[in-house]
């Protein structure tokens, strides 16, 4: 079953039905949210996988690199595939391989097995993920589709930041095997929501072959594309922020501000909440401001707001002192993802995937770059999380200041348009 999507022009933003909206954001919403769920719901649980499976905790932590590897191996190859065969097969075939990969995690009998099993998730979470974001290039163009990714930040927003404590909570009543048993219900309950009610977005005739050669030229091609890589460096470096937050915050509130659990939580919460609150604001505005200028904004906030959290853990300006920049600097993720995302894919309709792919693995392999930066001063100190999220903030709008500035001005152009008609 295949529907054409709404073949529309940048100035002219698509009208689907309430409903119809409503499913492809809880549905590509949840393909998101793939990786921040199978990847932040078990870190809890990383001190009984290493006394359970009797292995060392850098063992143990190489399930993590396993999973980052697998998930940038994987939107690599599924995203050019699914530019060539359509969406539905790889995704229904990535779903399938995810739940294959969590069961083999949940029985797994030695770390190195649960390593390997990782892998083969990861491989599979790789298709919802980039399917995801193709799919809305697939079906929306202009400010149409950066109003939509920002509707998924409904959905996928809070992932990143409530999954540690949903894998909190799953300990409480079972064992780390638990929370991959849950992983495996979450990727069956996606599969049949996508085999039933997703219909194929991408027609016969916008799809590219997907030869070896071609897919080389095509990645070739976007690395040099200065605007997007420039619009992708700028996301995945922002995500390199957060990730120095989720992998950073517990310590350095815990240890070194004395928050309890309960607040920690509390605290994580909100920062969430933040995210989804600022991406619903985005998508208000963004046909009143062009997505370009709404990007500025947001990386600007974003680095003045590093600059308050290296201040507050330098100078020891207390808890509220270091909260209130942290807030605001998480919560531009929200205005920062989506205008990010639509800029980077508005002239990519032709290799959606290939280009989704490779927003993908920057953002992961940023991310993953960016967690073990922050434990380099140990656990009695929170400055070195300030110098991170400090840095890859500023670096986030120096890379879209420098490499999308010949860009701007059609971009700009192409806004003022959409907003005139």
């Amino acid at each position: 079953m295949t529907i054409a999507p709404e073949r529309v022009e940048e100035t002219v933003a698509p009208r689907p039905s309430t409903t119809g909206r409503a499913r492809f954001v809880l549905i590509l919403g949840g393909l998101s949210a793939f990786g921040p769920l199978s990847i932040d719901m078990y870190l809890p649980a990383l001190p009984q996988m290493a006394g359970e499976l009797r292995a060392a905790d850098a063992t143990v932590q190489l399930t993590l690199s396993a999973f980052i590897i697998g998930l940038a191996i994987g939107q690599l190859i599924l995203g050019p595939l699914s530019d060539a065969i359509g969406r539905r097969k790889p995704l229904v075939a990535g779903l399938a391989l995810y739940m294959v990969g969590s069961i083999l995690c949940a029985i797994a009998p030695t770390a190195e097995l649960l390593i390997a099993a990782r892998g083969v998730q990861a491989f599979g979470a790789a298709a919802g993920i980039v399917i995801a974001r193709a799919t809305v290039r697939d079906l929306y163009s202009g400010t149409a589709m950066t109003k939509f990714f920002s509707l998924l930040m409904l959905v996928n927003g809070l992932a990143p930041i409530l999954a540690p404590i949903v894998g909190g909570q799953i300990l409480n009543w079972t064992s780390w095997r638990g929370v991959f048993v849950c992983l495996t219900v979450f990727g069956a309950i996606l599969l049949a929501v996508v085999f039933f009610l997703l219909p194929e977005p991408l027609p016969e005739e916008r799809r590219t072959p997907a030869r070896f050669g071609s897919v080389l030229r095509k990645y070739g091609s976007l690395l040099r594309d200065r605007a997007f890589l420039g619009y992708a460096l700028a996301s995945g470096l922002m995500f390199g922020s957060l990730f120095a937050y989720i992998s950073g915050s517990s310590f350095a509130l815990q240890g070194v501000y004395g928050l309890s659990p309960q607040a920690y939580s509390l605290v994580f919460g909100l920062n969430g909440i933040g995210i989804v609150a600022v991406g619903q604001l985005n998508g208000r505005i963004v046909g009143r401001f062009p997505e370009r200028k709404l990007l500025t904004v947001g990386l600007v906030i974003a680095a003045v707001a590093g600059f308050g959290v290296l201040a507050a853990t330098v100078l020891d300006l207390g808890l509220i002192g270091l909260l209130i920049p942290l807030f605001i600097l998480v919560s531009s993720i929200g205005m920062v993802a989506p205008n990010a995302s639509s800029l980077a894919l508005a002239e990519q309709a032709r290799s959606a995937g290939s280009a989704s792919a490779l927003l993908g693995v920057l953002q992961f392999v940023v991310g993953g770059l960016a967690t073990p930066l922050v434990g380099l001063g140990g656990p009695g100190t929170a400055v070195p999380m300030g110098i991170v999220m400090a840095a890859f903030g500023v670096l986030a709008l120096l890379a879209f200041g420098t490499m999308t500035r010949s860009s701007g001005a059609s971009v700009a152009s192409a806004s003022l348009v959409a907003q005139e008609a």
